[in-house]
């Protein structure tokens, strides 16, 4: 008897307390229909009903018929939760998370939030300063995010990109890495729940009162409050302050945590990654010591890469930072905003660059031989009324060198949803992609001295330049004396290495191109959206060749939200090529084979191309799609053909991993590419045109994982069609591996 009243009064008391331990955050101010809470202390769900207080940790779970409104006690922000949606409230001294698992939240956070506010779902982050905005994220991957007012940072948590996103707009941000910002049409924008049910909730209301004069013990005046404070969007009024008094320990909470967040510079965001690994460069195997801050305020964006070589003697490499220009290299990149903004640029690196409907450029990146080449390109745009301009350069050291990739697009919207546009795009000297360590024109594969400025040419190969070696071609006659006093005595004449190619001898060759498209958005819903547009493309290279691709017939289509559709019917003659800067456009801009008789020639990507004169009629398709928030893939396949039989087919497949799901496994993807060719799917044979790869982080503990970053590119240097292991550099592998630390 003692035994099980000493358990009443002290045991009992303890634990219920323990069970509320956790810090109240909110308050229920509206729920209806299948509204379900579990606390952390509970196995099961059970009903959330109007009035009922939320704990941190607590899981809330609105069926396919309902929906919930949540006001928060320190800041009266606001959550409104429609119909299936799963989400995790989860606080800290300083952070206010809303993990959700699926579904959909409108949150209007109010600008005197008291701690930083975050929604995170298995791809995205968002992080909010004062706005009202929705969350839609799905089990498959992929994510809504609509502005409705302020400012959302969207971050994708597999490519590390991020985006603003602003009034009016809409982010897409997906399980293989994707972050478009565009326009939002209004019938985009999910309605709000509490508009919707206004009607349907007055005749509950009713029907209430009827029941209440019968029974007035079940919820008599809170409820009715409750309710018509929501209707006059008068949060501080929602939670009655009679309530207040009866948990004044708990509503201390806020208050204490107040004072407690004097440095609150948390909210501009700041990533210091470190890596440690063995790099590749020129044949020599390096030991990399890197220091990668990012730092981002607002809509401003830096990231540098701090970057140290050592090789195997232990000697630091110098090439990195001995010329003023290379502190220029050391910037990644610095933004202001992302497309889709009003006002955006990007300095530095630059990865999927695409003009239009991509019938010219389409997934350009200027990193694809990154650390090894480093390129400083510029991307950037603005919106002004009706009308909208696009600029873009891939690399401003090209420029330096007689060349350089360049474009820019200008857009203008007639009409409601149409949108015309305009590009052009430019490499002003494709030879300018060769690499000329010593600036002396000659490139490096042709120079026998590729770091003195002075001496291209040795043909004996004795270590000693033409110009001041006795005897060129080694065979122990002198036949270029520089003292007048011996004279030249070579009795067979002398034999020399004919002269390099020389960029700034030879006629620039150049490529230009010009496009024209139109897009008008047919049908959106939350089930179906579908794109129409048609697009007019035309190349121009050098010796009079060009050529006409036309899109008469282009269609983008989203089914249930997680698959993707893509389709275009082509019409092409003579020399034009679908896509023709693309990914891999640096790695075949310009390359140097061996002949036959072991000379050497240089030939640029147009001159490669199995192309002919005449008409080719084919189409391309593409899709994407997520499997169970496990798999993201993606594919795309070009059929071009001629009755000459002429073909032209390209295929690009990407895979990325939801490594959420995979113990130990900080991030896993991969990636094929092969355009304009025979058979893309030979891949026993891959050609010049062939690149793939994959990315695979283990993560060694908190903080801490050993990356394998892979890419596999060809080149057919003996000119014979044929990519070999047999011949040494026409296979390049790639192979960087580090162990990152994110801080």
């Amino acid at each position: 008897m003692r035994f099980k009243l000493f358990f009443s009064l002290i045991i009992i008391p303890f634990l219920m307390n323990q069970i509320q331990a956790a810090e109240e955050v909110a308050k229920v101010a509206k729920a209806r229909g299948q509204v379900q809470i579990k606390h952390q202390a509970d196995v099961d769900f059970s009903s959330l009903k109007a009035g009922q207080s939320v704990f941190d940790g607590d899981v809330i779970k609105v069926g396919g018929v309902g929906f919930c409104i949540i006001v928060f006690l320190d800041d009266k922000s606001i959550l409104k939760i429609r119909e299936s949606t799963q989400f995790q409230f989860i606080e800290t001294a300083n952070t206010r998370t809303i993990n959700i698992d699926f579904g959909k939240v409108l949150a209007d956070v109010k600008k005197d939030k008291r701690k930083d506010f975050r929604i995170e779902t298995p791809v995205s982050v968002a992080s909010v300063k004062g706005t009202q905005f929705w969350t839609i994220s799905n089990k498959m991957g992929f994510d809504k995010f609509y502005g409705l007012e302020g400012e959302v940072e969207v971050f994708n948590t597999i490519s590390g990109q991020f985006q603003s996103l602003g009034p009016g707009q809409m982010t897409l941000s997906t399980a293989t890495g994707q972050l478009v910002t565009s326009p939002a049409s209004p019938e985009e924008v999910p309605d709000d729940p509490d508009d919707e049910g206004e009607e349907p909730e007055e005749e509950e209301q009713e029907e209430e009162a009827e029941e209440e004069e019968e029974a007035p013990e079940e919820e008599p005046e809170p409820e009715v409050e409750e309710e018509e404070v929501i209707e006059e969007e008068v949060p501080e009024e929602e939670i009655p302050e009679e309530e207040i008094p009866e948990e004044v320990p708990e509503e201390e909470i806020p208050e204490v945590e107040e004072e407690e967040v004097p440095e609150p510079e948390e909210e501009g965001p700041f990533n210091l990654g470190a890596g440690l690994g063995s790099l590749t460069i020129d044949g020599v195997i390096y030991n990399q010591l890197a220091l990668r801050p990012e730092i981002k305020f607002g809509k401003l964006g830096v990231g540098l890469d701090l970057v140290m070589y050592i090789d195997p003697q232990g000697n630091i490499r110098k090439d990195e930072w001995d010329e003023p220009t290379d502190f220029f290299d050391k910037i990644l990149y610095v933004s202001w905003g992302a497309k889709g903004d009003p006002f955006f640029v990007r300095y530095g690196t630059l990865e999927n660059m695409t003009l239009g409907y991509g019938g010219l450029i389409y997934g350009y990146s200027n990193t694809m031989e990154f650390p090894e080449v480093r390129r400083i390109g510029l991307n950037g745009g603005m919106k002004f009324g009706k009308f909208g301009t696009e600029l873009f350069v891939a690399n401003f050291k090209d420029f330096g060198r007689g060349g350089g990739l360049l474009g820019g697009r200008i857009t203008f919207n007639p009409i409601e949803k149409l949108t015309l546009g305009a590009n052009i795009v430019t490499d002003i000297n494709q030879y300018s992609g060769l690499k000329d360590f010593d600036e002396d024109g000659v490139p490096d594969l042709l120079d026998d001295f590729p770091e003195e400025g002075d001496y291209a040419v040795d043909t004996d190969g004795d270590g000693i330049a033409d110009e001041i070696d006795p005897d060129r071609d080694g065979d122990g006659y002198t036949d270029n004396s520089q003292d007048s006093s011996i004279v030249n005595n070579d009795p067979d004449g002398t034999v020399l290495k004919p002269d390099p190619f020389d960029i700034d001898e030879v006629d620039a060759r150049r490529v230009l191109g010009f496009a024209v498209d139109a897009g008008y958005p047919v049908f959106s819903s939350n089930m179906f959206s579908l794109n129409l547009y048609a697009e007019a493309n035309v190349l121009n290279f050098a010796d009079d060749k060009s050529g006409i691709g036309l899109v008469p017939f282009g269609a983008n289509a989203t089914l249930f939200k997680f698959i993707n559709l893509s389709f275009e019917y082509r019409m092409d003659s003579d020399y034009y090529a679908p896509r023709f800067f693309d990914q891999a456009y640096d790695l075949d801009r310009v390359a140097i084979s061996l002949n036959a008789d072991s000379s050497l020639s240089v030939t640029t990507k147009d001159q490669n191309l199995n192309i002919s004169e005449g008409q080719r009629v084919g189409y391309y398709g593409a899709a994407s799609l997520g499997l169970f928030n496990l798999v993201s893939a993606s594919a795309s396949y070009t059929d071009m053909s001629s009755d000459e039989g002429d073909t032209l087919r390209s295929f690009t497949a990407a895979l990325v991993l939801n490594t959420e799901n995979i113990p130990k496994i900080s991030k896993a993807y991969a990636y094929y590419q092969r355009n304009n060719d025979d058979n893309p799917f030979d891949f026993a044979n891959p050609s010049p045109n062939t690149i793939l790869g994959y990315r695979v982080g283990y993560e060694v503990s908190k903080g801490v994982s050993l990356v394998w970053d892979y890419r596999r590119l060809h080149a057919d240097l003996d000119g014979d069609g044929v990519i070999s292991e047999d011949v040494e550099g026409e296979i390049i592998n790639i192979l960087n591996i580090e162990t990152v630390f994110d801080f």
